[in-house]
């Protein structure tokens, strides 16, 4: 016999509170119903035509499900508790880190400053200022493809003025 979408509807519907309180005696109240609905999606992603889904069947999907959750939720837990600070932390910049960077910055700006005017002002536009290349083409009068010709030259010219 085939499991049919409407019938493990009719079966989520009508064990969905019992196996809800099953499932909040191990990981609680607040994950109880998702834990519920992965069991369904598992059931019906995979459609298991030998296996009858009975009460008890559905009982120990949803034991099963809660225990690896209150597993990965513990897991996840411990792996927060062993972070440190410099785990997550941006490293701190050397006084080399930021002269290079100066660096970088004064030729990008050199780049930028030799740009065709109408190129120029194209990147500006998008870059610093967040137009899109629709609002740009309208506001220059410009069609699209030219708005991105301009762009694909101003951001060639501004790698090849960093390297």
């Amino acid at each position: 016999m085939s499991i049919t979408s409407d019938k493990i509807a009719d079966i989520y519907r009508s064990e969905q509170k019992r196996l809800e309180r099953l499932a909040t005696r191990k990981v609680g109240p607040s994950t109880a119903s998702d834990v519920v609905q992965d069991v369904f999606t598992r059931i019906w992603e995979r459609a298991i035509d030998q296996v009858v889904l009975t009460p008890s069947f559905l009982s120990r999907c949803t034991q099963n499900a809660s225990i690896d959750r209150l597993r990965s939720d513990n897991r996840f837990r411990d792996f927060q508790k062993n972070l440190t600070e410099e785990q997550y932390a941006a490293p701190v910049a050397t006084p080399y880190d930021i002269a290079a960077a100066r660096d970088d910055l004064r030729r990008l700006d050199d780049a930028i400053r030799a740009l065709p005017e109408r190129t120029r002002h194209i990147f500006l536009l998008n870059r610093a200022h967040g137009f899109t290349y629709e609002e740009i083409s309208e506001a220059l009068g410009l069609s699209r493809s030219m708005v991105e010709r301009e762009m694909a030259r101003a951001l060639l010219a501004c790698v090849a003025g960093v390297k």
